[in-house]
């Protein structure tokens, strides 16, 4: 039986979990605009309608809030993206649902991913970044991979790739996408889309 004082103490775990969570959804807009570079807690505090003592409160510095917010984003992403590509019949349904989805997250959020490849690069030099960064990565390849078997499980036939090779793939063009729908490209989205349809067969000759 759970004691009142067992309820309470996972009472205020949660209160305080919930808070994290507002914190790092309002953080996140300036966050994304301004990048790593650009961010102390206190330039966070002054975009959004929380004072820096209670940012530093709930997280210890940026490194720790920034990596919170895009690790929540990102597990957001994934969540959404499986769910639009879920019940293909053929592999030209499996292949257009997994581009239209990528190009619908860049169009939905492109700061936001921008955000997360400036943390990608940043882990290079801050150590701090590193757990993170490869925690998130390999819950972007296991999505990307989770497609490709999909794939050769309507083709009969086994991918001639590893995951990692398959994720750099996929990757590539959604960075190379990104960068291109940021600076105005306005075919860009299209391009991600032929892309990723033509990538899929490739992986398989």
């Amino acid at each position: 039986m759970t004691s009142a004082a067992a309820v309470r103490r996972r009472t205020r775990v949660d209160k305080f979990e919930d808070r994290r969570r507002e914190l790092a959804d309002a953080a996140l807009l300036a966050l994304a605009d301004l990048g790593y570079a650009r961010t102390s807690l206190r330039t966070i505090a002054e975009h959004t309608d929380f004072s820096h003592g209670l940012l530093h409160y709930y997280f210890a510095d940026k490194v720790e809030l920034i990596t919170y917010c895009v690790r929540r984003y990102k597990a957001a992403c994934v969540k959404r993206y499986e769910g639009g590509v879920g019940g293909a019949a053929t592999t030209d349904e499996l292949a257009a649902a997994c581009a239209d989805g990528l190009a619908a997250a860049l169009e939905e959020a492109p700061l936001m991913h921008r955000l997360w490849y400036d943390l990608r690069s940043q882990s290079l030099f801050e150590e701090a970044f590193r757990d993170d960064v490869a925690e998130i990565d390999a819950s972007l390849q296991e999505m990307i991979w989770r497609n490709v078997r999909a794939y050769a499980d309507l083709t009969g036939v086994e991918p001639t790739c590893t995951p990692p090779e398959a994720y750099a793939l996929f990757d590539g063009l959604f960075q190379q996408a990104l960068q291109r729908h940021i600076i105005g490209a306005e075919d860009a989205l299209d391009d991600l889309r032929s892309g990723v349809r033509r990538l899929f067969p490739r992986l398989f000759s």
